[in-house]
């Protein structure tokens, strides 16, 4: 990876830092810097998520961070959801990152664009306990290069 890429992510994990304090709705989140922006297919990012609230709605969302030299303009990932009990819901979701014309829907400078995907809303979990969310990429290359992070956020939604 040149100089440039690395110092482009770590400009973008810095004004995240300063921002992360700022947020009362965040439950969880949690973000996997991906290893040289290369995001292997049988990487699984796994987000261990302790629920103590099963009232309240939840808005769950899946964080992205790509950086402009990403050759798609979408991300297919396979996400796995397992409750405290063992069951599981398993989904494809495609994540659109840039409109037709090339333009980056995400925000960002320097080249480096952060993308928060809505993966479910309104979520209310069914009881308390350990939930595990699974990422992994569903693209059709085993390594998939410039993505730099992927994460995971639950955050409350107000009443």
């Amino acid at each position: 990876m040149n100089l440039n890429k690395i110092f482009l992510i770590l400009i973008s994990i810095m004004c995240c830092a300063a921002v992360d304090g700022c947020d009362s709705n965040r439950v969880y989140e949690q973000n996997y810097e991906i290893t040289n922006a290369v995001w292997n297919k049988d990487s699984v990012l796994v987000f261990k998520v302790d629920v103590k609230d099963s009232i309240s709605e939840h808005n769950l969302i899946i964080n992205i961070r790509n950086i402009s030299t990403y050759t798609y303009s979408n991300l297919f990932m396979f996400v796995r959801v397992i409750s405290p009990q063992g069951n599981m819901i398993k989904d494809t979701i495609e994540c659109t990152l840039a409109e037709k014309s090339g333009k980056w829907l995400g925000s960002g400078t320097g080249g480096v664009y952060d993308f928060n995907r809505l993966y479910k809303s309104s979520v209310k979990f069914p009881v308390k306990g350990i939930y595990t969310f699974q990422l992994q990429h569903a693209m059709r290359e085993d390594d998939l290069e410039d993505i730099s992070d992927i994460g995971f956020r639950i955050e409350k939604i107000n009443e």
